[in-house]
């Protein structure tokens, strides 16, 4: 690229310099040929001051001429009468001896300029300058000038490198950060170049980059999610199929209830987390606590008697709403009390009431606790499979405005949900 550059840079400047050179060395052509011819007007003039007007045929003594002019005087009739020149002056000295002066341009130049005396022609001063010299001055000008359009050149190849070099390298770097995007780096960061067009390019592709690592970190964080979510819906729905197979005699309906059921809850699951991997605007509102209390525990009161443990909800009297996304609260519980089935021990128990300004649900169980601090235990462990329920269900909290913490590592084991009362959240237009 940086010869292309060079060279598109190099013509264009070759261009410009014939494009204002060949005229100008017409003009300058033009102009030493027209003061050629005043120089000879001047040096006849001056040859003329020494011209007798009374008597032509006195001695006449010629002061020296410029360089390369020659200098003559002649009779009205035409005869050389002194200087250097012709025998006869010509057409020139024959206008001049009518009272004007007579200017040739050729080879020679030649300028006749009349002497008069009492309103009459008494002699000719005729001045001569060979073509050679004039065109040994042009083209003296236009070596100087040819010079002078190298040198231009020579600066532009120079000026022409220095940009292309500037110019070339970040478009290379932006060429390189493209292909390494498209190779799936997203921490791509374009330097900046000082070239604003370039560095917009350089800051679009940035935050290009970005958004696309934000995307892919989404999806496949939806992935973690969605096989870690439904991986318990879908071991239920498929023991129930199971035990109404290996029952073929027994009414198929109550099973098929349950399996539609847990259906619809794997089709809430899958929606909730698209919205969540999408970034989707979600309506918030007053939520009913038990309501949703109830459809945890219907969901969970099963699987928990299959393993021999209870379920046990305790709610303050009083009604209790919060201001959240109902999806949002159902898929948090759900991690928890899931937690708590798969890794704890003995009674789950969810523990609801009013705090402050704030609604507070306590899922804890009779397990030893999960042996790491209170942030670790949100992480996600690369690998391993571990942290994705906990860390999908703080997200979700933070973003409904909530806290979801470890109220205590211990035997029971506590996790602790803090979301905004209803009651106490003003409304928006």
């Amino acid at each position: 690229m940086t010869r292309r550059v060079l060279s598109a840079i190099v013509i264009v400047a070759a261009l410009v310099i014939v494009g204002f050179g060949v005229p100008l060395g017409a003009a300058v052509q033009d102009l030493y040929r027209e003061e050629a011819l005043a120089e000879l007007v001047r040096e006849a003039a001056r040859a003329g001051t020494s011209v007798p007007s009374t008597d032509p045929s006195d001695p006449i003594e010629l002061r020296h001429p410029a360089h390369g002019v020659d200098l003559a005087v002649y009779g009205p009739d035409g005869r050389r009468l002194t200087g250097t020149g012709p025998a006869h002056g010509g057409d020139e000295v024959t206008v001049a001896a009518t009272g004007r002066i007579a200017e040739h341009e050729g080879d020679p130049f030649v300028v006749a300029t009349p002497i008069s005396s009492a309103e009459q022609v008494v002699a000719v001063v005729r001045a001569e300058l060979p073509a050679s010299t004039v065109a040994n001055r042009v083209h003296r000008a236009w070596l100087l000038m040819s010079a002078l359009a190298a040198g231009l050149l020579v600066v532009a190849v120079i000026v022409g490198r220095a940009l292309s070099t500037r110019i070339s390298k970040p478009v290379a770097e932006l060429a390189s950060a493209s292909a390494r995007l498209g190779h799936g780096d997203f921490t791509v960061r374009p330097a900046s170049s000082g070239i604003a067009e370039l560095d917009a390019a350089a800051d679009n592709l940035a935050l290009t980059a970005e958004r696309l690592g934000r995307l892919v970190e989404r999806e496949r964080a939806f992935s973690a999610d969605v096989s870690h979510q439904l991986r318990t819906p879908l071991t239920g729905l498929r023991l129930h199929l199971e035990t109404a197979l290996a029952n073929p005699t027994a009414d198929p309906r109550p099973a098929m209830d349950i399996a539609l059921g847990e259906v619809d809850r794997l089709e809430g699951t899958i929606d909730d987390l698209l919205a969540l991997a999408r970034e989707e605007p979600t309506d918030r509102g007053p939520v009913d606590l038990r309501e949703i209390l109830d459809v945890v525990e219907h969901a969970w009161h099963g699987p928990l008697a299959a393993q021999g443990r209870p379920l046990r909800v305790d709610i303050a009297p009083g009604p209790l709403s919060v201001h959240a996304a109902r999806a949002a609260v159902v898929q948090v519980l759900d991690v928890l009390v899931g937690n708590a089935a798969q890794h704890g021990r003995g009674v789950v128990q969810i523990r609801c009431s009013r705090v402050g300004d704030g609604v507070v649900l306590d899922v804890s169980d009779d397990g030893p606790g999960p042996g790491l601090d209170a942030d670790a235990i949100f992480q996600r462990r690369a690998g391993s499979g571990h942290g994705i329920g906990l860390s999908l269900a703080r997200s979700l909290v933070h973003a409904e405005g909530g806290r979801l913490l470890l109220a205590h590592a211990g035997s029971p084991t506590t996790f602790r949900l803090v979301l905004r009362d209803a009651d106490h959240v003003a409304p928006t237009d």
